[in-house]
Formats: structure tokens, sequence, C-alpha cells
């Protein structure tokens, strides 16, 4: 009986790790370089990536990881590390398509088969007017300390003037 509690409850995560939705649209894969080289099985290697933040036109973030080869890699089952850099930055005119809450999730990654997720974060400094992006992992039972931070000053584009990231806070 306690092995099909337990049964369950592994399937149960797995079917919730496996149906996590990223609030953004798949990133793009720049490059890869590999940091290890393995003969029989896949390198290690760092990996780099471009996404859009899906509720504000104009932002585009760059964030790289670690991608862990050998067998573990090969077959999927390799819990990555908790190392990200995020760089963001206004690629376009700024426009804010609906509010947000600060510390609202813009992109979420699996990175173990189930208990590790990468997640970048947006808030806005309403002082500055700068859009605040945050990248971190974090586990079911223990997060990770280890995170990155890109700032984005919304800035006039051409002739078009930027929004107020504060007129769109959530209260």
């Amino acid at each position: 009986m306690r092995f099909l509690t337990v049964a369950a409850l592994a399937l149960s995560m797995c079917v919730q790790g496996a149906g996590l939705a990223s609030a953004a649209d798949e990133p793009d894969l720049i490059f890869k370089k590999s940091t290890v080289w393995n003969l029989l099985t896949p390198d290690h290697k760092l990996a780099t990536y471009a996404i859009d933040d899906p509720i504000v036109d104009g932002v585009a973030c760059h964030f790289t990881v670690p991608e862990k080869g050998g067998v573990s890699g090969w077959l999927g089952v390799a819990e990555e590390v908790s190392d990200v850099s995020l760089a963001c930055r206004q690629v376009g005119p700024v426009s804010i398509k609906e509010n947000f809450e600060q510390g609202e999730e813009m992109f979420r990654q699996r990175r173990s088969l189930v208990f590790k997720k990468m997640q970048i974060v947006r808030g806005c400094d309403t002082k500055r007017n700068v859009l605040v992006y945050l990248v971190y992992s974090d586990k079911l039972i223990e997060g990770s300390p280890k995170n990155s931070t890109s700032t984005v000053p919304l800035m006039p584009w051409g002739d078009q003037e930027p929004p107020k990231c504060g007129d769109y806070l959530e209260n």
C-alpha cells in the first residue's frame, strides 16, 4: 500500500512537471558551446537563448544555462545546476499589453525530471520607470540562492514616448 502511495505521488509530480507551461513562448536557441568533451555521450554545454517578454513588446531577454551531457543528460534525467545568467534590453518601442503584478512570472523552464525549475520574473521600479527582471531556480523542497538580475530603463524610441511601467502594476 505504501508503495502505491509513493508511486502515485511520483506519477502525479511527473505529470505536473510535464505540464509546466511557460508564461512566454519557447525561447530561441542562439548557440551552444561545449565545456566538457565526452567520447560516446553528449558533451556538457552552455546554451544561450533569447526570449521576448510576452506582455511587453520591445523587450527581449537573453539567458545562458548549463546543460549536462553524459548518459544522464542524454536520457533527459540529469538535474541541471542552478547557474543562470540573464541580460534584458529594450529592442524596439515599448508597449505594455496588460497589467502585471510585481514579481510576476514571465518564463518558466523545467531543469530536472521532476523537482527543479528556472523562472524569470518581472517587476517595475516605478521611481525610475525601469522594468526589472530576475532569474532564479527553485526546487519543490529547497530553493537555490543563485540568481541574476537585469534592468530595462524604458526610453523613447524614435518619436514614441515610453509607457510608465507603474501605470500597469496591479495593486
